[in-house]
């Protein structure tokens, strides 16, 4: 057993989407466009985040670590995906891989916590309003980002240190990265014991946030439905609309992915919902917060007329 993990230290082979090489040259376009797009909308946002003194609020400060972790995340894996689907070599050394699968799920993890994070933001915006500015201090601010990035690097030691103890009995890797799901079809004996740690990870991880999130939003919306005015739980339901459509997006995914049983995971379904969440969800990101916020949309609108009138 020992050997079948040595073996590999010379690396993988990320066989992606080549069994479908009719789609490979409308998937290059198409992520590359994707990606490329992501860039700009997470860079804005940042930007603006930096640049207009009125979004140095609780809620864009969050939102800007969303942002960087979103820029991180596709960038994790896009420009290896790029260089597959453009070229013939398609492997990756064992070290690459291994950075690549905890870098992937250190920024899985943190957004797990920083959505929460964001909820218990909204939260305190809507049901305790008077109270608000007390409660998310700059010093608590800053201390629950940084908590959300520690807890999501732990989690990733977990489970990366979990996948690196496993004996490995193939060197193709059935995906376009190194994702744990894919991984654990390698393995060459059984290993219940340790899908079984790594399920409890991820239920800490994916179950446990959203569910608190679901608390989070079920006060919100009794606090909402109290509200007599009409424009008042409209700006009530639209502050945290946003927020709300980026958890069903990102927990959809990833609950699909990380919680069904190994024996009923999919290596070609896998693939495609993978691209969902490491292509499509961070380009959505920014546009759901941008088109759906006056404060994001104004602070944009104002840097590209002093950049109109500079010229």
């Amino acid at each position: 057993m020992e050997h079948a993990n040595t073996s590999f230290k010379k690396g993988f082979i990320l066989v992606g989407f080549s069994d479908w090489p009719q789609l490979e040259v409308f998937l290059f376009v198409f992520i590359l466009i994707f990606y490329s797009l992501t860039l700009l909308g997470n860079i804005t946002i940042i930007t603006l985040y930096q640049i207009d003194l009125r979004l140095h609020t609780p809620m864009y400060f969050f939102l800007c670590h969303l942002s960087f972790l979103d820029l991180c995340y596709t960038t994790t894996t896009v420009p290896q995906l790029l260089i597959n689907l453009h070229g013939h070599d398609r492997t990756i050394t064992y070290g690459g891989c291994v950075a690549q699968l905890f870098i992937f799920l250190t920024l899985g993890s943190t957004e797990c916590v920083l959505l929460v994070v964001m909820a218990f933001d909204r939260y305190a915006a809507v049901c305790r309003p008077l109270y608000y500015t007390n409660i998310m201090h700059p010093f608590l601010c800053q201390t629950m980002a940084a908590s959300s990035w520690a807890v999501g690097c732990i989690n990733s030691l977990i489970q990366t240190g979990l996948m690196m103890a496993m004996p490995l009995c193939s060197h193709q890797l059935n995906h376009f990265f190194c994702e744990m799901p894919a991984f654990l079809k390698l393995a060459c004996q059984d290993i219940e014991g340790t899908e079984a740690k790594m399920f409890v990870a991820r239920i800490i991880i994916l179950v446990i946030p959203a569910i608190l999130i679901l608390v989070s939003y079920v006060h919100i919306a009794q606090a909402v439905l109290r509200v007599k005015s009409m424009a008042g739980r409209r700006k009530a339901f639209g502050t945290c609309g946003s927020h709300l459509l980026v958890v069903s997006l990102f927990y959809g995914s990833g609950i699909y992915t990380y919680l069904q049983p190994m024996h009923r995971y999919s290596e070609s379904k896998g693939k495609f919902v993978a691209l969902f969440y490491t292509i499509i969800a961070p380009i959505l990101n920014p546009l759901i917060y941008t088109l759906r916020n006056k404060d994001v949309n104004g602070a944009l609108w104002e840097v590209l007329r002093r950049g109109r009138d500079s010229w």
